[in-house]
């Protein structure tokens, strides 16, 4: 049987990700803007509109629910939906701070919660975490990483740090979650750097690092700009591996390869089958026995740290 599922959000993303899937049946939508929402509903096909969120939450025919709000709201309306009893699915980043997830997780001791995270699972990340864990190319020294989206349209919560915008929340969820499925995240230093320069004082630009006990060091390079950039490069001792645009804003499958390029030998493409980055991760979501919180924790601790990092350097200055 399908999910019956209750939209928290009319939302662009909202539709991208569920929308039109087999697996799920969006039986309900709620928006800040009622009106908004019935035209959301009816472009939709959806059959129920609620006047509110806590309204939607009440409908014992829902089985879980997507929110898609600012990110500032994500936890407050993720520790309401585990309340109601309702399986919970969120839009990156789950929460802003640690004591957010850990609210957030006494909150759903009986229901399911994931972050959506839509790159996470490819089989690429397990690839690349049998080179680290096995010495292929010998010992990792570095991961680089960069990311550009496009310069958010004005006006929007993506421009008001109070609702959680700004660059680095845009990308730390992805960034992270990579990291983290390829080489962990117990690292022991970490740093964030920032000018805040955009409007409101938003970070649209921002530089993160990590390092590991190994010596192993990891660096985000984010920022808006005309051109979408998604792209690591792991660097070993004997060899380099680079992926490019693992992140996509398109709805199709799409392929993707990892460059090998060994220091004493021919280049070699590992190149995987065309995935479609949505259904996929709809498919983990579903396939899930327990949930993701576990995992995403250590991601919304680190976020955190450098995120409040970067801010401190910007007001010592």
């Amino acid at each position: 049987m399908p999910l019956e599922l209750g939209l928290i959000g009319a939302t662009g993303i909202a539709a991208r990700t569920m929308i039109g899937k087999e697996s799920v049946d969006v039986r309900a939508v709620a928006a800040s803007d009622p009106v908004r929402a019935k035209e959301f509903a009816g472009r939709y096909d959806i059959p129920l509109v609620y006047e509110s969120y806590s309204a939607l939450l009440a409908d014992p025919a829902i089985d879980a629910v997507y929110i898609s709000l600012h990110n500032s709201a994500h936890h407050r309306w993720a520790v309401r939906a585990a309340v109601a009893g309702k399986d919970v699915i969120v839009e990156k980043p789950l929460c802003l701070t640690a004591a957010e997830a850990e609210e957030l997780c006494f909150a759903a001791a009986d229901t399911r919660v994931f972050e959506a995270v839509a790159t996470a699972g490819h089989p690429w990340q397990a690839t690349v975490r049998g080179f680290v864990e096995g010495s292929v190319h010998g010992e990792l020294r570095s991961v680089e990483s960069r990311m550009t989206f496009a310069v958010p349209a004005p006006g929007g919560y993506r421009d008001r740090p109070d609702l959680g915008g700004g660059i680095f929340y845009d990308c730390a969820s992805y960034w992270l979650q990579a990291l983290q499925a390829t080489t962990g995240l117990d690292v022991t230093a970490y740093e964030g750097r920032s000018a805040f320069d955009g409007p409101n004082g938003v970070d649209r630009d921002f530089t993160a690092s990590l390092r590991w006990a190994s010596g192993a060091e990891a660096r985000l390079t984010c920022a808006v700009g005309a051109d979408h950039v998604a792209e690591h490069l792991f660097t070993f001792e004997h060899a380099t591996v680079k992926l490019r645009n693992f992140l996509r804003p398109v709805l199709g499958a799409v392929p993707l390869n990892l460059i090998v390029t060994p220091a004493d030998g021919d280049r070699e493409v590992i190149g995987f089958p065309p995935t479609a980055y949505y259904e996929q991760q709809l498919a983990r979501i579903l396939a899930e026995d327990g949930d993701d919180l576990e995992a995403a924790l250590p991601r919304i601790q680190l976020m955190e740290a450098i995120y409040s990092d970067a801010l401190s350097r910007r007001e010592n200055r």
